[in-house]
């Protein structure tokens, strides 16, 4: 029985050692999926302003006049 009482830092099970072996590999899937994120939110941000700036144009040069139009007629038509 005393043959059997090992010191704690004598490790025999090999399923022990293979998982600390494997736990630093865990390190680079996160590392590419924050990396591909990162990426992903840069690729929205730069459409959505550019969809942004785009409606933004349109309303300026397109909507804009007619409304003013309008108003220029509402107003010509209460002065008469």
């Amino acid at each position: 029985m005393a043959s059997e009482i090992q010191p704690l830092g004598i490790v025999d099970d090999e399923s022990v050692l293979l998982l600390t072996a494997a736990r630093p590999a865990r390190a680079r899937p996160r590392r590419l999926l924050s990396i591909l994120l990162t990426i992903l939110t840069a690729q929205y941000t730069i459409i959505a302003i550019c969809v942004s700036l785009t409606a933004a144009a349109g309303l300026h040069y397109v909507a804009a006049p007619q409304i003013v139009a309008r108003f220029e007629a509402v107003i010509a038509a209460l002065k008469r």
